[in-house]
């Protein structure tokens, strides 16, 4: 694990894009930074957090497969692992929102953009880009969102956290091939509103009732619908209203 820390930087995803395109780096190398200004999540989303008090990092993870199927798994032991970190931690009421979202207590706290680059010999070069509020208090402009801080009522070390994140999910990427299965079941009992009755939004903007029922092997949404028929979403035809 190779950890390099700035106090400042447009997004770690593109420094740390950047760097392996200029040298050779280390699998796991980590870009950190005190201040992130244009941090990025899903589909363009930026990612805004207080100086100093939230974590936001990229991890280079080399050679994965460039099976479609195996590079959803590979996203659902990503995010299962910052899951299983946060629930050693006695994070309360835990879930992951489709497709890689964090939740506590039905409010983000993390979010994670994962950038895949294919090479000639067709494995994938990934940066796995994390933001997770850690100590931060006040969410006043972002109402769905909050943090550990304030959903565990204590205070933690940054640092620390990294080194924890980083360790398991090295640990899971490492069993992946074995223990899919596992991080599948884990990733799907932990589903939020999995279940439940609720309101989705479509590209323009409709909205309509459906059921979340799981996720596809190549990570798109079942949904049954009120006429009991299931769709299929992928991450840029719906959205959840919550």
């Amino acid at each position: 694990m190779h950890i390099i820390k700035l106090s400042a930087t447009d997004s770690t995803n593109d420094y740390l894009k950047q760097l392996h395109k200029e040298k050779s780096l280390d699998n796991y190398t980590i870009i950190t930074t005190l201040s992130q200004t244009k941090g990025k999540g899903q589909m363009g989303t930026q990612w805004q957090s207080e100086i100093g008090k939230n974590l936001t990092f990229s991890i280079l993870v080399k050679n994965i497969s460039s099976n479609h199927a195996t590079i959803f798994d590979y996203n659902v032991a990503v995010a299962v692992s910052i899951f299983e970190v946060l629930q050693a931690l006695q994070i309360p009421n835990l879930n992951i929102k489709w497709p890689n979202d964090i939740l506590a207590e039905n409010k983000k706290i993390g979010g994670i953009l994962i950038e895949n680059s294919v090479k000639a010999d067709g494995t994938i070069d990934s940066i796995i880009g994390i933001g997770l509020n850690v100590n931060q208090e006040d969410f006043s402009k972002l109402i769905v969102a909050s943090s550990l801080k304030n959903v565990a009522h204590r205070t933690f070390d940054l640092d620390e956290l990294l080194v924890k994140i980083v360790h398991q999910l090295q640990q899971n990427l490492s069993q992946l091939t074995t223990q899919a299965e596992v991080f599948w079941k884990t990733y799907t009992t932990h589903l939020f509103k999995l279940n439940v009755p609720m309101v989705f939004e479509d590209q323009i903007q409709n909205r309509f009732m459906g059921i979340i029922k799981g996720v596809t092997p190549e990570g798109k949404l079942m949904v049954i619908l009120e006429d009991d028929s299931m769709q299929h979403f992928s991450l840029k035809e719906v959205r959840l209203l919550y």
